[in-house]
C-alpha cells in the first residue's frame, strides 16, 4: 500500500490556555475527495493552517509527499504542491480575471525551477484555465464585475494555477444558491479528475455528501469520526454533536 499525499501525525495546537487541536490524525490518499466538516470552533481552520503553514502545529508532524514539512513557510510549501483557497476571496482588484490567473502561473513555475512559461505558452495555459472555470468570456473584465460564483470560480482558478497536488477548498460555496453550489461542486469533482487531491471544507451537507468520497469530522479540536460518507452521518456521536445542533 502506498504512503498518503498528506499524514497529519498527533497534531496539537494550543491558543493560551484553549486547545484548538487535540492529537489530531489525518491521512489523505493521492487522488482522493475528503470533506471536513465540524460546527463552528471544532478545529477545522486551525488544522488547514497548521497543514498549510499559517500557523505552525506545537506537537505531530505534518508529512506531504513523504516529507516532514513543519518547519516550511507558507509559500515553501505552496512550491512543494499544497494550496488551498479562501472563503472570501481576495483578487488583485486592478488586475484583469486573466492577470490573477498569470500571477501565480509565473510565481509558482519560477518558483520550482522548472520551465518558464512565456509568450502564447503562457496565454494558453492562462486561456486553459479560465475555460476550466468558465470565465474564458470574463478574461478582460475586473472582478468587480463578476458574480459573487465567479469570484469563487476565480479564487478557485488562481489556487489551481499554482499546479497542486492537493488543493484544500475552505468553504467555497458560503452564500451561494443551490445551483450555483452544484456548479461549484461540479468543478471541484472536475479538478479532482484532473489529478488534484481536494480536502474540502463546508457546512452545506448536500454539497458535501455529493462531493466526498470519505468524511472527517471535528469537535472541540478531535476528530469523533472518518469513513464513508453514508456511515459517518449515521455515526451518534456525529449527530449529537454536530447534524444534530
Amino acid at each position: 500500500m502506498s504512503a498518503p499525499l498528506l499524514h497529519v501525525d498527533q497534531v496539537g495546537k494550543r491558543f493560551g490556555g484553549f486547545v484548538a487541536l487535540d492529537s489530531v490524525n489525518l491521512d489523505v490518499a493521492e487522488g482522493e475527495r475528503v470533506g471536513l466538516i465540524g460546527p463552528n470552533g471544532s478545529g477545522k481552520s486551525t488544522l488547514v493552517n497548521c497543514i498549510c503553514g499559517t500557523l505552525r502545529n506545537e506537537t505531530g508532524d505534518v508529512i506531504f509527499a513523504g516529507q516532514n514539512i513543519n518547519t516550511l513557510n507558507t509559500h515553501e510549501r505552496t512550491h512543494r504542491g499544497l494550496a488551498r483557497s479562501f472563503q472570501l476571496p481576495r483578487p488583485f482588484m486592478s488586475l484583469s480575471v486573466a492577470e490573477n490567473i498569470r500571477v501565480p502561473l509565473l510565481y509558482t513555475v519560477n518558483a520550482r525551477g522548472g520551465h518558464h512559461l512565456h509568450g502564447s505558452e503562457l496565454d494558453d495555459r492562462c486561456v486553459e484555465l479560465l475555460k476550466l472555470v468558465a470565465l474564458d468570456k470574463k478574461a478582460n473584465k475586473l472582478p468587480r464585475d463578476l458574480t459573487q460564483v465567479e469570484m469563487r470560480k476565480l479564487e478557485l482558478a488562481r489556487a489551481v494555477a499554482a499546479e497542486p497536488k492537493l488543493l484544500i477548498a475552505d468553504e467555497s460555496m458560503a452564500g451561494l444558491s443551490h445551483s450555483e453550489v452544484e456548479d461549484i461542486v461540479a468543478l471541484l469533482i472536475r479538478l479532482n479528475q484532473r489529478g488534484i487531491t481536494i480536502i474540502m471544507i463546508e457546512h452545506i451537507m448536500s454539497a458535501v455528501m455529493t462531493f466526498s468520497q470519505r468524511l472527517v469530522v471535528l469537535v472541540s479540536g478531535k476528530k469523533i469520526a472518518d469513513g464513508k460518507p453514508d456511515e459517518v452521518i449515521k455515526d451518534q456521536e456525529v449527530v449529537g454533536a454536530y447534524l444534530g445542533q
